[in-house]
C-alpha cells in the first residue's frame, strides 16, 4: 500500500464545513479521475460515513488483523465510527487517539492512493499532532468562514501546521456569500472577507470560496455529496475548482514530500 499524497483537512473551530469540505473535495478529486481515500479522524464527531451514504456499521477484519475500508462514491472510507457503537461516548486520551490514527494509516487495506484526505477534529489538539507524528504529511488544507470572529481560530490552526512543519496548501472559504439566480451573484452574508484577509496575511493561497446552499447541508444528511448531486451548481463548481488548485498545490510540493509505503 502506498500514498502519494496525505492532505489533511482542518480547521480552529467546529461548525465551519471542515467535513462537508473534506467530502466534497475527495469526491470531485475522484471524479478528476484520482485514486482517493477519505479518513474521518474527528473522533468526536465521525459523521463522514452518513456524509458519504455509507450505512454499514463494523469494519471487516482480513487475517492480518487489517481493517477493511468502505467505498462510498467511488471513495474508500475509513471511520471510528465504524469502531465503536452508535450514540456512544468514547473518551479519547492522547496516547489512545495517536494509537487509533496510527492503526488507521497503517492497519486499513487502503491500496495504492494518489490521496488520503484526512478529517481532523476541529481546534489544535491531540489528533492533529498524532497525525503529523504518524505519517510525513503533504500538507493542509485549513477551512474558515468570512466572519472576523473566526479568523482567531483559524490563525491557531496555521501557527500549529507552521509550528511542526508542515506546509498549509492552502485556505476554503465556506458559506462565502449566497448566490441569488436571479442576480447571478454571490451576496456577501456576512462582513469581513475571512479567507482573502488570511490569504493576504499568511500569503497562502485561497483555494476555494464556496457561497451558502441549503443543499450542501442537505446532500451531507442524504449521503450525497453535493458535488455529486448538483454537479452544475455554483457550490459544486466552486468545490471542483478547490480540487484542482489543490492538485496543483500538491505538485508544487511533492518533489519534496516521497511516496509513503505502509503495511
Amino acid at each position: 500500500m502506498s500514498f502519494k499524497s496525505v492532505i489533511a483537512v482542518a480547521s480552529g473551530k467546529g461548525g465551519v464545513g471542515k467535513s462537508t469540505t473534506a467530502v466534497n473535495l475527495a469526491v470531485s478529486l475522484q471524479r478528476l479521475g484520482a485514486s482517493v481515500g477519505l479518513l474521518d479522524a474527528d473522533v468526536y464527531g465521525p459523521n463522514i460515513p452518513m456524509m458519504m451514504g455509507v450505512k454499514e456499521d463494523r469494519a471487516a477484519i482480513t487475517e492480518k488483523q487489517e481493517l477493511i475500508p468502505f467505498e462510498g462514491h467511488g471513495v474508500k472510507v475509513m471511520s471510528v465510527a465504524f469502531l465503536v457503537d452508535p450514540g456512544k461516548a468514547v473518551i479519547w486520551r492522547g496516547p489512545m487517539m495517536h494509537n487509533l490514527i496510527r492503526q488507521f494509516l497503517t492497519k486499513v487495506v487502503w491500496g495504492d492512493l494518489d490521496y488520503l484526505i484526512v478529517d481532523l477534529p476541529p481546534g489544535t489538539g491531540d489528533a492533529p499532532l498524532s497525525l503529523v507524528q504518524s505519517v510525513p504529511l503533504t500538507g493542509a488544507i485549513v477551512v474558515t468562514t468570512p466572519q472576523q470572529v473566526s479568523l482567531s481560530d483559524v490563525r491557531r490552526s496555521i501557527a500549529m501546521f507552521q509550528e511542526v512543519k508542515v506546509p498549509v496548501l492552502g485556505l476554503v472559504e465556506n458559506m462565502s456569500g449566497f448566490y441569488c439566480a436571479e442576480l447571478n451573484k454571490v451576496v456577501p452574508m456576512f462582513h469581513g472577507e475571512g479567507g482573502q484577509t488570511l490569504s493576504a496575511e499568511y500569503h497562502i493561497p485561497l483555494l476555494g470560496q464556496v457561497p451558502f446552499d441549503p443543499a450542501v447541508g442537505d446532500g451531507g444528511d442524504r449521503g450525497m455529496p453535493i458535488a455529486l448531486s448538483k454537479p452544475d451548481s455554483v457550490q459544486a463548481q466552486a468545490f471542483r475548482k478547490t480540487a484542482q488548485h489543490v492538485q496543483q498545490a500538491v505538485a508544487k510540493v511533492g518533489v519534496q514530500t516521497p511516496t509513503i509505503e505502509v503495511g
